[in-house]
């Protein structure tokens, strides 16, 4: 994951920059949200500055809206997420939130309704964009297969990993942990060890 975060900040530092506007830090800013939120990244994209709380002890993210790009459409923000679960406040880890906080110094002046991410502009960004961004950007590094939901199935191994399943589901807005285990939890081939001292117990041969 270092790996891409460096690809992605050597870029941003605009070092090779050549042509067309430079690099205005937003994708990395992206890329740490996804990671401290496990949130989708139509769900990231529709983060406004009335879902941030940068302030308390804990700092938090409210998820709830995501953004929508059909063809021939105007990309918009929808009021609500994938799913009634799906939206959720999530306490940010300290590299997330210190993400926020130097994109929202950036931004400057922003009103509660606007995007914390947009383009220049002020419109939505559409997912396709940022998807064909990163492609660019870390195919460049020589980085392939990264997609955005990458991110969100490592969000998901790490939790499961380091505490349960039931946690993992609930910081991604599953309504079930089924689906957790089907779509983002690889299933280990290794049998609790606790089975051998279970077994020794029920059959040890008896000593003469």
């Amino acid at each position: 994951m270092n790996v891409i975060r460096a690809a992605i900040a050597q870029w941003e530092s605009a070092a090779d920059h050549i042509s067309g506007p430079k690099p205005d830090g937003q994708l990395g800013a992206i890329i740490e949200v996804m990671l401290g939120t496990s949130a989708r990244i139509g769900e990231v994209l529709a983060i406004r500055r009335r879902d941030i709380d940068i302030t308390s002890a804990i700092p938090s993210i409210r998820l709830a809206g995501t953004i929508i790009s059909r063809n021939g459409e105007q990309t918009f923000r929808q009021d609500h997420p994938k799913t009634a679960k799906s939206r959720r406040v999530v306490a940010l880890p300290t590299f997330t939130a210190d993400a926020v906080r130097r994109r929202l110094a950036n931004a400057g002046s922003m009103g509660l309704d606007e995007l914390l991410f947009q383009s220049r502009d002020g419109t939505p960004l559409a997912t396709a964009n940022v998807r064909r961004q990163l492609r660019h950007v870390l195919g460049g590094a020589g980085i392939e297969g990264v997609t955005p939901h990458m991110f969100r199935r490592t969000v998901a191994i790490a939790v499961n990993a380091n505490a349960n399943i039931e946690l993992a589901a609930e910081l991604l807005g599953h309504t079930d942990t089924k689906i957790t285990v089907q779509h983002y939890i690889q299933r280990s081939e290794l049998v609790n060890p606790a089975t051998a001292a279970l077994l020794d117990r029920a059959f040890a041969k008896d000593e003469d």
